[in-house]
């Protein structure tokens, strides 16, 4: 899968971007490491395991330059971790660590619904339920990939509605370390059933118009989320002996 930018048709978008603007808007690090994030959150590189340079330039058709610069802005976002003579590998976090983004995540969603009790319009609620609509067929499908990933695209929806642009960014970059817990916690944590009816009732409450229910509501979701994780972890426990998920 070659990974390719066009710069005539971004211009001709956005007829006031310069040149030089639109090659940083889509500069080949930055493209690589979308598409290794996702790969990560994705679970298709998993937690603990070494990448593999050569393997992801072959991959995206590049050279290893720009995937190693993409490694690099990815250990800066904490998704991955550089070991000096062994390579990078995708990071593991404690559930300590993990405990503590939880603790900034259930603040963040209590505004996220407070806010939009007081602002969502009616295409946005109708958006959400499309979403809910497909997260009920992957549940019946047992898709639990599927779930998972539009349940990233309903949170990021939802964050999104509110229309502030930092708090966006640092909830986003808050919970990106957590995905790959997420998605354990939805296999082995009780179940994508059951996240998706706290999902409705969050959708409800945000229909209320009520932001002291809807921020109640969403921040009941984000600590139920933390219950799951921790039902998971102990698996993990018992499984290997660690407090971590490496396999």
């Amino acid at each position: 899968m070659a990974i390719k930018t066009d710069a005539n048709t971004a211009m001709m978008k956005n007829p006031n971007l310069s040149a030089l603007q639109v090659v940083q808007a889509h500069s080949l690090p930055g493209l690589v490491q979308t598409e290794v994030e996702q790969l990560i959150l994705r679970g298709e590189l998993g937690v603990g395991q070494r990448i593999n340079e050569s393997d992801l330039a072959t991959r995206f058709g590049t050279s290893r330059g720009p995937v190693r610069e993409a490694l690099r802005a990815l250990e800066e976002c904490r998704l991955v971790r550089s070991e000096k003579n062994r390579g990078v590998f995708v990071r593991e976090i404690s559930i300590a660590e993990a405990d503590e983004i939880y603790d900034v995540r259930e603040a963040l969603d209590e505004l996220i619904g407070r806010r939009l009790a007081q602002k969502i319009t009616a295409p946005q609620l109708e958006a959400l339920k499309a979403l809910l609509v497909e997260m009920d067929d992957a549940t019946q499908l047992k898709d639990v990939k599927r779930y998972h990933s539009l349940n990233l695209e309903f949170h990021d929806a939802l964050v999104d509605f509110v229309g502030n642009e930092r708090l966006a960014d640092t909830y986003r970059r808050l919970t990106k370390e957590l995905l790959l817990f997420r998605l354990r916690g939805l296999q082995d944590g009780g179940g994508f059933a059951v996240s998706n009816a706290e999902h409705k009732a969050v959708v409800k409450a945000i229909a209320s118009r009520d932001p002291e229910r809807a921020g109640r509501v969403l921040r009941e979701h984000a600590a139920d989320s933390r219950a799951r994780m921790h039902k998971a972890a102990d698996k993990a426990v018992a499984g290997n002996g660690t407090n971590t998920y490496a396999k």
